[in-house]
């Protein structure tokens, strides 16, 4: 949704990905994050914002994609999802990384909602995407992060179905996220955070205790594959080998 959000649930994996599978990584931020400051009026945080993106998607590897919408204004809207769909066609994707469909704010869900049914319409070909792009029909995995403090809305805990070790890029996905510096301020003022950095370095600590296997980890659950492939597969198995690893310990009911 937000830059930085990739930084804090998903850049391990991605990185992973990378190193050990070869993928090439692409990253994109639908809202330009103009909200992101006391500071700064909102064209400046955004362009400010835009330049940390950048930045951190230049540290991870990955291809950056330009933001298509503004803060709290990723609504589920046609418009929208023809530019998100856009994006999904022009990159191919084989695997999708998400927000949880269940989340702290409407923008990281909205975001989610997006990011599902731009994949699910990767092989529609009457669906119309602005700019106009050709569909593709091969298989989409798409996985979901872990929500912003482990959490739903209401506390509810929230269970991964698997977890990749993110230990050995640890220290990069840390100083991707450092490029966001406009974020300090921020959030210290708007969810008391003393350093957005050592927070980030405790959810990673606390997945990889629910992982009961790596000190730094990432978790994910698997989104459905009907619609999206031809079979029921979890491609992370393969691609990650030991630095990955399923949920055998799930919370009981």
């Amino acid at each position: 949704a937000h830059p930085d959000d990739i930084e804090f649930v998903a850049a391990g994996t991605l990185l992973q990905l990378k190193e050990r599978a070869g993928f090439d990584l692409h990253y994109f931020n639908l809202s330009e994050g103009n909200g992101g400051s006391v500071s700064m009026s909102s064209e400046e945080t955004a362009r400010v914002r835009l330049e940390e993106a950048r930045t951190a998607a230049d540290i991870l590897g990955a291809t950056h994609h330009p933001p298509v919408a503004r803060d709290l204004e990723i609504l589920y809207t046609v418009p929208l999802l023809r530019k998100v769909a856009a994006v999904v066609r022009e990159v191919k994707p084989s695997i999708v990384l998400t927000h949880s469909p269940v989340d702290y704010m409407e923008d990281h869900m909205n975001t989610c909602r997006l990011a599902v049914t731009a994949a699910f319409s990767h092989g529609v070909p009457n669906f119309e995407t602005d700019p106009p792009t050709e569909s593709y029909s091969d298989d989409v995995f798409v996985y979901h992060a872990m929500p912003h403090g482990l959490m739903t809305p209401l506390r509810q805990p929230v269970e991964a179905d698997s977890f990749v070790d993110t230990t050995a890029v640890h220290a990069e996905k840390r100083e991707a996220l450092a490029a966001h510096k406009s974020q300090k301020e921020w959030l210290d003022h708007s969810q008391g955070m003393d350093s957005y950095l050592q927070n980030m370095d405790e959810i990673s600590r606390a997945v990889g205790r629910m992982s009961c296997k790596f000190t730094h980890a990432e978790g994910w659950r698997r989104h459905l594959h009907l619609g999206f492939s031809a079979k029921d597969e979890d491609p992370l198995v393969q691609l990650l080998g030991d630095a990955y690893t399923l949920n055998t310990n799930p919370a009981p009911d």
